[in-house]
């Protein structure tokens, strides 16, 4: 189906919370955007999703009540406050707005509008990045007419009907650049290695801690650090040492990164989480990495994550009890150029994927209420 034979449709994207939610979202919302359609974003009311969103003034955006889900008596009181007065505000949206799907990205910032569109008879999709659902996905999947998984995930119970295997949107603004074009944006030294350092969209105190402890030994041995730290932790500023060698080596701190395409392009090698929006990105910049997955993490949700992506031949894998020997792992592999060669090879084979040329399609369809992904990737499957 064209851009001209689509005829215009109205859909709420719900979003927010993290950056491996809100990323995706965007991207998702620029391809229906290019299709002619409307888009609204349902965000949370974090400080990450509002600096990411305002790069983008040509979304439509709606901050929803919502709060994280807890165990505690007075967190479980609050999500569930929340979680009711997001449901009324998202009810009296849709009246208004009347969407013709509604998609979820995960987390409980989209589960209200979701049960809105269940309730008012909207169709539903939900997407779940993780190669192991979310409790909110695995919840909210009763009322979706489509799902979309990790090629290889199911869960119970929806096996084929209405199931796509798909990957993950990367936002269109992330792409592979040459290495001296993107060192030459950052103002990175081009004969020096460089390391970036990512803790997630929330930042990790623990890497950034071991960014504070190591660069200066990094810097010894010629290499040169780029470490976002997340917002509120960390402090910003650049740091210059002189090493043995007489050559100037620099670090730099960062809170927030609005330049993820150019860093990650910039990069030799990244020492990151292993959130399933990060590793869609360094796929798509082919840029090889050592994970370590958030040992806090839902179902450990990010080992698996980081498991496949070693499979794929992206890079390594580490336990953050390993974290004592990161740097010497980290030396290891910069300095093996054979080695970070293998690793970017395997990522630009899995690169070649596009999932929203079958996702848009896909989603048109079901607004347009014929049967289920016809014409599309998947075939005649039924919904």
């Amino acid at each position: 189906m064209s851009a001209a034979e689509a005829k215009t449709r109205r859909f709420v994207i719900a979003c927010g919370g993290t950056g491996g939610h809100l990323s995706p979202g965007i991207a998702l919302a620029e391809a229906l955007l290019a299709r002619g359609h409307g888009v609204t974003l349902f965000i949370s009311q974090k400080k990450v999703d509002t600096r990411l969103v305002a790069h983008y003034a040509q979304l439509s955006v709606e901050r929803v009540p919502s709060a994280p889900f807890s165990w505690g008596p007075r967190g479980l009181l609050h999500f569930y406050a929340e979680q009711l007065r997001g449901l009324l505000f998202s009810l009296r949206f849709i009246r208004t707005y009347r969407p013709d799907v509604i998609i979820g990205f995960g987390g409980f910032t989209s589960a209200a509008v979701v049960l809105a569109g269940w309730l008012r008879g909207i169709p539903v999709a939900l997407h779940e990045a993780n190669r192991i659902p979310g409790r909110a996905i695995r919840l909210l999947s009763w009322v979706a007419q489509r799902l979309y998984l990790p090629p290889g995930v199911t869960l119970p119970g929806r096996r084929g009907r209405g199931v796509r295997p798909t990957g993950l949107p990367v936002r269109a603004d992330i792409v592979r650049q040459s290495p001296a074009a993107a060192r030459a944006q950052l103002g990175v030294d081009p004969t020096q290695k460089l390391l970036v350092l990512l803790g997630g969209s929330q930042g990790s105190s623990n890497l950034n801690q071991w960014a504070e402890d190591n660069w200066a030994a990094l810097a010894d041995a010629g290499i040169q650090l780029y470490c976002i730290t997340g917002l509120g932790k960390g402090q910003a500023g650049e740091r210059t040492q002189v090493n043995a060698a007489g050559l100037v080596v620099r670090a730099w701190f960062e809170a927030f990164s609005d330049r993820v395409g150019v860093l990650l392009s910039a990069a030799d090698l990244v020492v990151s989480r292993a959130g399933a929006g990060t590793l869609a990105e360094l796929v798509r910049c082919t840029t090889p990495a050592i994970l370590l997955p958030y040992p806090q993490a839902a179902d450990d949700h990010q080992w698996a994550n980081a498991t496949y992506f070693v499979q794929q031949g992206g890079g390594l894998v580490m336990a953050e009890s390993a974290l004592p020997a990161l740097r010497a792992e980290v030396l290891r592999v910069l300095q093996s150029d054979a080695l970070l060669e293998q690793f970017r090879s395997q990522l630009g084979r899995q690169a070649q994927e596009d999932c929203l040329a079958a996702m848009v399609p896909d989603l048109e369809q079901l607004a347009s209420g014929s049967p289920a992904g016809r014409q599309s990737k998947w075939g005649e499957v039924p919904a």
